[in-house]
Parts: C-alpha cells; structure tokens; sequence
C-alpha cells in the first residue's frame, strides 16, 4: 500500500501555508539552547532586553523564561515594511524605549534579520544611547539576503530567502499567532508584485 501524499500545506492545517519551515518544538528547543548561552555569557551582568515590535514579542516571551540572570524588558516599534513583503529600507520608529540605557547592558531582541538595514540603523541609535555593551539576538536571519554586514551574536536558525509568517511573523499584520513559521502561498500577497 501507497502513502497517500498530503497536499501542500496540510501539516500546517493552515490552507494559506505551503509548507512549515520551523515546528513549535523546534522554537522552543531553540529559545532554550538560546537562554542558556545568553545566561552563560552574561554573567554578572543585568540585561536589558530592547524586544523589537511587532515580531519579536512571542519569541522574546519564550526566550526570557530560559535566561537566568536579572532582566528589565523594553520595546521600540519600528515600521520598515508597512504591509509589504519585503522591507523598504526606510525605518521609521513608532515607539522609542520608556528606560534609558546609559551605562546599560542591552540585549536587542529581533525576530528576523534579512538585509541588516534595520539592525543597522537600530543598532547605531542605542550605540548613540551609551550603553555598556550592545548584543543582539535574532530567531532568524536571511544572511542570502544581507546588503549590509551586522553584528548578530546570537542567531536561532539560518533560513533561506522565502517569505515567512507565524510566531510572531505577519503578513498585513495577520498569522502571528500561528505556534509554528511556515511559508506563505504566493497567492495570499494579494495582487503585490513580487522580487
């Protein structure tokens, strides 16, 4: 007897996911393996975690629990994609710290990092902030897609140029609740040209 072959898509149980690149289980090893290195390195030191909105919150809310060491939590919304697939270049924030980070050991959590125009200009904005030392942390990064070099000390997974969605991901704001990063069918950009 055959296995019957599943359709795209079906061990999301999503219809608008080709296909699912990181499963929930994987996530969370990954947010573990994480914490435990940022806590090893870290010793000694608070962290401040700069958590980078809107994408970032469910894996900063995963990784946070596996680091042991004292932490404060703040968040900066940026907007460099608008509801596009692909981002503009053009950063803009929406949301500036409540903490000053003078003197500060800040941790910048990121959800994906893909032409490193973001974190670039992220990065140089705290720097201008005097803290003590600046790190980040990204889930993802797309390094085919990188334009300009930054440094990511610490990096979940290497991904490859596709657009993706879920555990915080979106598209036009929505599959950010998915427990899981998967594909997103072509079809579901609506009529925005691709490339």
């Amino acid at each position: 007897m055959t296995a019957t072959r599943r359709s795209p898509g079906h061990e999301s149980g999503h219809p608008d996911i080709s296909k699912v690149v990181l499963t929930p289980s994987q996530l969370q090893a990954k947010c573990k393996k994480l914490g435990a290195r940022i806590t090893k390195e870290n010793q000694g030191r608070e962290l401040i975690l700069v958590v980078v909105l809107k994408g970032a919150f469910m894996f900063c809310s995963d990784l946070v629990r596996h680091v042991d060491l004292p932490v404060q939590i703040d968040f900066l919304a940026v907007s460099s994609y608008g509801d596009s697939t692909r981002s503009s270049g053009t950063v803009r924030i929406v949301k500036d710290l409540q903490k000053d980070v003078l003197g500060a050991d800040v941790l910048l959590v990121e959800d994906i990092v893909d032409t490193g125009l973001t974190l670039a200009y992220l990065r140089t904005m705290l720097l201008d902030r005097r803290p003590r030392s600046l790190t980040t942390c990204a889930l993802l990064s797309k390094s085919v897609c990188r334009e300009v070099e930054v440094p990511v000390e610490y990096i979940g997974f290497d991904v490859p140029d596709e657009f993706l969605v879920g555990y915080g991901l979106d598209y036009g704001q929505r599959y950010r609740n998915l427990p899981f990063i998967g594909v997103l069918r072509p079809e579901m950009y609506r009529d925005e040209p691709q490339g």
